[in-house]
This record gives structure tokens, sequence and C-alpha cells, in this order.
């Protein structure tokens, strides 16, 4: 076994630890990992032996311990021998794509390669070997791995590297022949094709692409690293040059502007190419302690609200599993913190587990390393800057009343961004009260010809309910879009007994209005003021104060009532007051938007729009503040 010799990683430690201060001053400065990779360099530290993907003979002595003494493990591990025994009965995989994309069968191979790769390692099953050697034969003999759409490839190539590097050794070596050829000239040498912008883009991009395919180039350049070191240094080096790309997205606090359903694709592979590295060389080159890539672990749990949901801006999916988050225990692991390790959904019976992710195998590495250390609280007020600044009020770990205020900044161009800057998200006792339409499917719109991709001020992409500004719960002006690159900031923050946040959202109505504030505060244990201070221009006709939801609504004298009834009689309504506070002389109004405008758009039962229309006429000075609140109730089962 070959490690990095101490001088060596004693450098890599002292280079990183003196970058901190520097990233301080400017987080959201790229910052380089420690990159020695020549194949000299490959060479003498590599290990040797087998298994050296996430897994080696350390690390599984900590997991074959565990196994024997940590309930956890054990459940996991049972599920995962669920999995396998249900894969067993599958067909093999075919090159089989949908609209543009072999996505679905490149994500079901590394599926299949976690399940079985990992009850083979543990038990050493015949029966299971041929079956991973059946699995390889079928994706190693397609004619490629799709590297017009290079997602394809990178998850492709780390399934066929597990495949090899779990069974260590044991495959037939016409097999393994077969798959490291697979893994050169299918995975790895098209992403050298640089006359096809599709197929290397991807390398220094700062979104989750980056993360995955060049996470699954590290493991295909290990995995052939024997056969052509050369080229296997040369594409980890390439690779590490390149995660600080999407890395750096993190910043300055853990935000992951795409969402907290892509935080968990992006960062799942992030954390594998971690563990990969630290298995296969005895480091990851600073890459788990890249700045605010840790610190996101509390953005994940943030953005899982009391109701089941997710705080589901961006492109993210609208409610979370009821399965433990096995890379949230990743970041377990690392820092010893029960509040990133969900004990009781990770004991869930195996039976109610059903399909594990995808790369919950290599999950069960981390699972039998953790330890805990602490136990810390659910903050009651928490903000993060960077590409798509967001605010959270909560009630803290044990509310009675499930408070949960999600607030956001950013802008239409960011990665999978919407026009929502300024939108918000409301629950209280279980309801979400103020909702936001969340993502669609990208290959039904794709497949009409839609052209979802283009961010411009008049792409197609704007025209969307849930794209444009008109299907979330933030100001319009005039009745147009938002500017689609006038990013909105986070200009304060109070924290204490009653926190409060202000946005600037004067870049989002460029040359609709002089400026606009937004400022939300939680001034009870029930509700939520939103203040928006606006100074109009000439070009300023019509203020649109817009809300979100799907809940029963009543207009009321000074505002409107919502209600969620529920289906027992002797269960009293619960309901949401919203209070017009500036300008109760103006009605509000109901959009119903079930049916959508758009055919293609996406369909959410109930779904309707509260407005509040204000005509520029109304401002004093040049000044206009519209004053809303949100009030709850205290105890909604005697009403309030």
């Amino acid at each position: 076994m070959k490690f990095l010799k101490p001088a060596l990683l004693l450098t890599f430690l002292f280079l990183y630890s003196c970058k901190g201060d520097a990233i301080k001053e400017n987080a959201n400065e790229e910052t380089p990992l420690s990159n020695p990779f020549t194949s000299s360099f490959l060479t003498n530290n590599l290990r040797e032996d087998l298994p050296r993907l996430v897994l080696n003979e350390e690390i599984d002595q900590v997991l074959r311990t565990k196994l024997k003494t940590d309930p956890v493990v054990q459940n996991i591990y049972e599920a995962i021998k669920r999995n396998a025994e249900q894969v067993m009965q599958k067909s093999f995989l075919e090159r089989i794509k949908i609209g543009r994309r072999l996505l679905s069968v490149s994500r079901e191979m590394l599926y299949r390669i976690n399940m079985l790769g990992m009850v083979y390692h543990v038990d050493k099953d015949p029966m299971v070997l041929k079956r991973i050697e059946g699995e390889l034969k079928a994706v190693c003999t397609f004619s490629d791995w799709n590297p017009s759409h290079y997602l394809d490839v990178g998850e492709m190539s780390m399934a066929v590297a597990f495949a090899l590097d779990w069974t260590a050794g044991a495959l037939p070596d016409s097999t393994k022949e077969l798959a490291i050829n697979a893994l050169i000239e299918k995975g790895i040498n098209p992403s050298y094709e640089t006359d096809k912008r599709s197929n290397t883009w991807w390398i220094n991009g700062n979104n989750n692409w980056n993360q995955v395919c060049n996470g699954g180039m590290i493991a295909a350049a290990i995995a052939i690293a024997e056969r052509d070191p050369e080229l296997a240094a040369k594409t980890i080096r390439r690779s590490i040059d390149g995660l600080p790309h999407a890395l750096d997205e993190y910043g300055p606090d853990g935000v992951y502007p795409e969402g907290s359903t892509y935080w968990g694709y992006g960062t799942v592979f992030s954390v594998v190419t971690n563990a990969m590295l630290e298995s296969a060389f005895g480091t990851d080159f600073g890459l788990g302690d890249y700045p605010a890539f840790k610190e996101s672990a509390l953005f994940r749990v943030l953005m899982n609200t009391p109701s089941g949901w997710y705080y589901n801006f961006a492109d993210c999916g609208d409610k979370r599993s009821e399965n433990g988050d096995i890379t949230l225990a990743w970041f377990a692991a690392k820092s010893g913190d029960e509040l990133y390790y969900e004990r009781n959904r990770l004991l869930r019976s195996p039976s109610k587990i059903g399909k594990l992710r995808r790369l919950d195998g290599a999950g069960l590495v981390w699972l039998a390393q953790y330890e805990k250390k602490m136990d810390s609280n659910l903050p009651f007020s928490w903000k993060g800057e960077g590409a798509n600044p967001i605010a959270v009020f909560t009630g803290g770990t044990d509310d009675p009343y499930g408070y949960y205020f999600g607030g956001k900044g950013g802008r239409g161009t960011v990665n999978h961004g919407n026009m929502d800057g300024g939108s918000f998200i409301f629950e209280l006792n279980g309801v979400r009260w103020v909702f936001d339409p969340g993502n669609q499917n990208y290959n039904a719109l794709e497949q009409t010809g839609f052209d979802l991709w283009n961010k411009s001020q008049d792409s197609e992409r704007w025209t969307l309910l849930n794209k444009g500004n008109f299907g979330h719960s933030t100001l319009t002006v005039n009745n147009q879009l938002h500017v689609v690159d006038g990013k909105a900031t986070i200009i304060d923050f109070k924290e204490g007994d009653t926190p409060q946040v202000t946005f600037d959202l004067s870049p989002t109505f460029e040359g609709q209005l002089k400026s606009a504030q937004r400022t939300f505060t939680k001034d009870s244990n029930v509700s939520l003021v939103i203040d928006d201070k606006i100074e109009v221009s000439d070009e300023t006709e019509l203020i649109t104060w817009q809300l979100m939801t799907t809940l029963d609504v009543e207009i009321t004298s000074n505002g409107a009532t919502l209600s969620k009834p529920e289906y027992s009689s002797i269960t009293p309504v619960k309901k949401l007051y919203i209070e017009n506070l500036s300008h109760s002389d103006i009605k509000m109004n109901v959009v119903s938007l079930d049916p959508p405008p758009l055919e293609l758009d996406r369909r959410i039962e109930n779904l309707k729009r509260i407005e509040l229309k204000i005509p520029a006429s109304r401002a004093e000075s040049g000044k206009l503040d519209i004053k809303v609140k949100l009030r709850g109730q205290k105890n909604w089962r005697e009403g309030y």
C-alpha cells in the first residue's frame, strides 16, 4: 500500500491552511485545490490493492465492525440487500434514450452497481458477482454512453469504475478488459474532444454537471490507472483543477443556488469524489474543506420544512423522502454533529425504505464512519449570501407552531433560476400557506421544441408560470417581467426574538421604478410582516403585490383569509389571516391558476394568486410603502 509521504501531506495541509485567511476576505473568490498530479505522482501514491474507491482495507475494518454493532448500519445494509435482490430479477440494461438523454439508463446502472457491489464486497456471493459481470457486459458493449449529454457519461463511468473496483479483481480477465476499454474509449476519451463543446464545457462549469462529470472522470481514471497512468493522471489533474468552479457556488455561507434537490445531486457526487480520493490516495486534496462546502449541510437541513416539503425555490422538488438523508450523513461523519444524522429516518424498516438512492451503497461507508460528538439545534434565523441569497426564520427544533419562513433574492440567470427575487414561502401549524410552484419535467417541455434553456430577457422560458415572476409571491411592476439579470441581494439582517431580513430588489426592477426594498419580519410565533418600501419613477404605473397559495381564499374588507378544512368533521378549520395594513381601502382579488395560463405549464391543483394592485399615483413624494401581515392561529383547535 502506498500513501502520500508524510512530508508531502504536511505541505498540502500547510498550503491549504494558509489560504484560509484570504478566503475570509473574499469568500466568492475561487480557491484552487492542491493538485500534484503527474503520472509519476499517481504511480507512487495510488493505493495498489483493491478496493480503493470509497472502500479500502482500513475503511472495511470499520464497516465490518459497525455491521455487527450499529443498528443504523445494519438497517441500511439490510435495505441494500433487499434492493440487490430486486436488481437480480431485472433485465439487463439497453441503450434506450429518452429525448436527448441516456441519463435514466446511466443512473439505473449506478444504482444497480451500488446495491450489487456493496453486497458482493461484504458477502462475496458468487451469484452477485455473476450478475455484476452481466451488468458490465451489457453497458460496456453500448455503441457509446451518449457524450452529447455528458451527465450520462459521468454517471455511467462511475458505475463501471465501482463495478471493477468493488469486485477487487474477482471478475474474469476478459470482462475486466472490456470494462477498462469502455472507460477509456466511452468514458474518458470523448471528454478530450475539444471540437465538441457538449463534451467539454462542464469541466470548468459552475453547476452540478461539473461535480457529476468530474467525479465520474476521477473514478474512471483511478480504475484505469495501471493501464494508462499518463491518461489517468492528466484526467485527475484536469478534474481537480475544474472542481473549484462548482464548489465556489456554495460560498460564502453554504447556499446551493440551484435549490435543495440539486444540492442533493451535485453534493453527493462531490462527497463521493472526496471519499474516492481519500480511500485511494489518503487525502482529498482540500475538497472536503473547500470554503462553505461543509457549511452547506446546515443549508440542506434548513430547506426541510415542518410540513415535510422542501423550501422549493429554483428547480427544487416539492417534498422530501421519508427515508434518511445518507448524503447529509457524510457531513455528520465529518463533524460528529447529530443534527445531520437523521437517525430515526435511517432506522425506518427496510421494507418501507423501498428503493434506495443510487449512491447509497457508497453511503454505507460514511454511515459506518459516524461517531456522535455533538447535537446542534436548529437556528431560529439564518441567512446565506451568494448567487441566490436566502433567509430562513424558524421556531426552533421543538416549535409547537411549526413556524417556517423562507425568502430569497437572486436573479433569473442563476443556474436553474427563476424570476423570483423577493419571493417567499410561509408555513404554520403544519400547512404551507404561501406556496411556490417548484419545478416541472424538462423532457416533456423539450419534446415540444420549447426554448427552455435560453435565459435572455425575452426568452420563451419566462412565459412559464413557474419561471416568470407571475407565479411567485413577489412584486410585479407594470405587469412586466423582472429584469432577468437584476440580482436582488440581502442588505440587512437582524437576529434575536424578532428576526428581520431586508432584500434590495432595485436591480430586479431596473427601468420600472427607482428603488424597492422588501423587509420580512417575524413579529410573533405565528405571524410574518412583509414591508415593501418603493420609490416610483416616471415609468412606474402599477405595482402588484402577489401571494401564491393552494388553500381556500375568502376576500375580506381588510385583506383575505386562507383556510384549510380538515377531512374530519370534528377537526376545526385551520386559518391564516392576510391583513392589508397599508392600503385597506384597496380590495385584494384572486386569480385562479388551475388550469394554468399555458398548456405547457405545470398544473397544480387549486393554485391561485392573490393580488393587491396599487397604482403609482398613490405614492406620496414618489414613495410608496406596502405593508401586509400574515397572522396565524396560536391554537387553531380553539381558534384565534
